[in-house]
C-alpha cells in the first residue's frame, strides 16, 4: 500500500486534475470538496499528506490546517493559493505548513514538494520515535524495551506509581519484575526515601517474619538485641516483596494485618509499631491457583494485587530482542575490553528462533557468553551457547492464537528481516511489497533494527 494523499479544494476541475495527476504518480488519493469534508476524512485516519486550498466556503485551509497540527504535530500540510492570497500562504508557511503553490499548479514542482514532504514526515516521526523512546529509556532506568506489551508496562507503571496502591508484579522468572519495582519507586514521591527488597523465597519462615516484622532481645536463641524489620527500615519509602507465593501461611495473617491497619509488633515484643510503606510485591506462580489450593489466603491476595502489571515473557514480546541484545553486548564489550561490533545475521537469526524459557535473564547470560568467546569483531553462531546454535529456523512463523490481524502482520514482517539478515530491499521483495511500504510498516508497527549497517 502507497502513500495516501488527501486533496481538498472547492474548484471540482483543480481538486480532480490533482488527483488524477497524483494516482499517476503512484499514490493512493482521496478528495473532499471543502474544509468541512476535509476535516472529517481526515479524522478518519490513514492519510499521509494534505494538500489544501487556502481559500474555501466554510473551514478555510489556514484554519484546517491549525486543526490537523494539534491533532499531529509535524503532519505535512501544503496550501495551495490563488492571485492575492499568497501572503496568507506565507503566514501558513509561519503557522507550520510544510509549502506552499500558486495556481496554476506546476506538476512538477508539485511531486518534488510531495515526495520531499513524506521523506520528512518519515524522518520526523522517526526521530520523535527515538526521543520518546530515549526519554522512556531515562525514566524507567534500565527498563529495555520498545514492544506494544512493555509500553503498556510502561503506561501502567506510569499512572500506578504516583499513587499509595499496593502492586503486584507478576510474569515468569527472568522477565524483569524487579527492575518494574525499582521503575515504580523511581517514579513514585516515596523515591528520596528507601527501597527495601525482601526475597521471601530465600528465608524460612521463622527468618522472614524476624526479618519483615524485627525482633526483642531475647524473642528466640541468639537474639542478643533489638532488631528492626524491613517494614521499619522502609518506612516512608516501599517494601518490595519478591516471590510473595513462597511466604507460609502464618506470616500471610500478619503480613494482611500490616497492610490492613499500618501497624505489627516486633517478634517477641508486645509494643505496637506503626508503618507508612507502599507495598510492591511479586510473583511468578498463579496466585489464583494457589488460593484454590489453600495455599494463599484469599483476602491477602486482594490486598496486594490493587493494581497488576504483567510482565510478558520474552518470547512474546521479540521485537525487543535488538535493543536488549545491543545493551548487553555493550555492557559486556566494555566489561571485557573487547571492541565487538555487532551481531552477526546468522546468530541473530538463532536469537529470534530460540523460545528463550529463561527469559532476559537468560539472554543476558547468552551475550555474556557469546562476548567472552567471540575472538573477531564480531559474534557468530560459533560463539554463542550450545542451545542457541541448535536453534535453527525452520522455515516457519508462529503467531499466537488470538493475535489481531496487526500483530499477524508484525510478526511476519519481523520474521522475514530477521531471516534476511535485516536487508529490508530483500525482505520487500520476499514479502512482495514496494521498499517504501515496508519502511512505513516498519515505522508504523516500531520495528527496531539495532543494526543498520549494509542493510539498505
Amino acid at each position: 500500500m502507497n502513500f495516501r494523499l488527501l486533496v481538498i479544494d472547492d474548484e471540482k476541475n483543480i481538486r480532480e486534475g490533482l488527483a488524477d495527476f497524483l494516482k499517476m504518480e503512484g499514490y493512493d488519493v482521496v478528495c473532499a470538496m471543502d474544509g468541512d469534508e476535509g476535516w472529517k476524512r481526515f479524522c478518519a485516519g490513514d492519510i499521509d499528506l494534505v494538500i489544501t486550498d487556502l481559500k474555501m466556503p466554510g473551514l478555510g485551509g489556514e484554519e484546517l490546517m491549525r486543526r490537523i497540527l494539534a491533532q499531529a504535530p509535524g503532519f505535512p500540510v501544503i496550501i495551495l493559493t490563488g492571485q492575492g492570497t499568497v501572503e496568507g500562504a506565507v503566514a501558513a508557511m509561519r503557522d507550520g505548513a510544510w509549502d506552499f503553490l500558486s495556481k496554476p499548479v506546476d506538476l512538477d514542482h508539485l511531486s518534488l514538494i510531495v515526495k520531499r514532504a513524506l521523506e520528512n514526515r518519515e524522518l520526523f516521526f522517526r526521530h520523535r520515535r527515538m526521543e520518546e523512546e530515549l526519554d522512556r529509556r531515562n525514566k524507567f532506568k534500565s527498563i529495555i524495551g520498545n514492544s506494544r506489551g512493555l509500553r503498556e508496562v510502561f503506561d501502567t507503571m506510569s499512572r500506578a506509581a504516583p499513587t499509595k496502591a499496593s502492586i503486584l508484579i507478576t510474569g515468569e522468572s527472568g522477565v524483569g519484575k524487579e527492575l518494574v519495582a525499582d521503575g515504580l519507586h523511581e517514579l513514585s514521591p516515596r523515591k528520596d526515601n528507601p527501597l527495601v527488597k525482601v526475597h521471601c523465597a530465600a528465608l524460612s519462615a521463622s527468618l522472614l517474619e524476624s526479618e519483615l516484622f524485627g525482633h526483642e532481645k531475647g524473642a528466640f536463641t541468639g537474639a542478643v538485641s533489638k532488631r528492626r524489620g524491613r517494614f521499619e527500615l522502609a518506612s516512608g519509602g516501599t517494601l518490595f516483596l519478591d516471590e510473595i507465593g513462597e511466604i507460609d501461611q502464618n506470616i500471610q495473617i500478619k503480613l494482611l494485618r500490616v497492610l490492613q491497619e499500618k501497624k505489627f509488633e516486633r517478634v517477641g515484643g508486645e509494643q505496637t509499631v506503626e508503618t507508612d510503606v507502599r507495598i510492591v510485591a511479586a510473583t511468578n506462580k498463579d496466585l489464583k491457583a494457589e488460593i484454590e489450593k489453600g495455599n494463599f489466603r484469599e483476602d491477602l491476595y486482594f490486598r496486594l494485587n490493587v493494581v497488576n502489571i504483567h510482565v510478558p515473557p520474552l518470547r512474546e514480546r521479540k521485537d525487543d530482542i535488538p535493543l536488549l541484545a545491543a545493551a548487553f553486548l555493550k555492557e559486556f564489550a566494555d566489561e571485557n575490553g573487547k571492541k565487538i561490533e555487532g551481531i552477526h545475521e546468522k546468530a541473530r537469526s538463532r536469537l529470534y528462533a530460540y523460545e528463550w524459557p529463561g527469559n532476559i535473564r537468560e539472554l543476558r547470560n547468552c551475550i555474556e557468553s557469546a562476548v567472552v568467546m567471540c575472538q573477531s569483531n564480531v559474534i557468530t553462531t560459533d560463539d554463542l551457547p550450545p542451545a542457541l546454535r541448535s536453534a535453527a529456523d525452520d522455515g516457519w512463523i508462529r503467531i499466537r492464537q488470538g493475535a489481531s490481524m496487526a500483530e499477524c502482520e508484525k510478526a511476519i514482517i519481523q520474521d522475514t528481516l530477521s531471516h534476511v539478515g535485516g536487508n529490508k530491499s530483500k525482505a520487500a521483495e520476499t514479502l512482495g511489497i514496494g521498499r517504501k511500504t515496508l519502511l512505513r510498516k516498519l515505522a508504523d508497527y516500531e520495528i527496531v533494527d539495532v543494526d543498520e549497517e549494509g542493510k539498505e
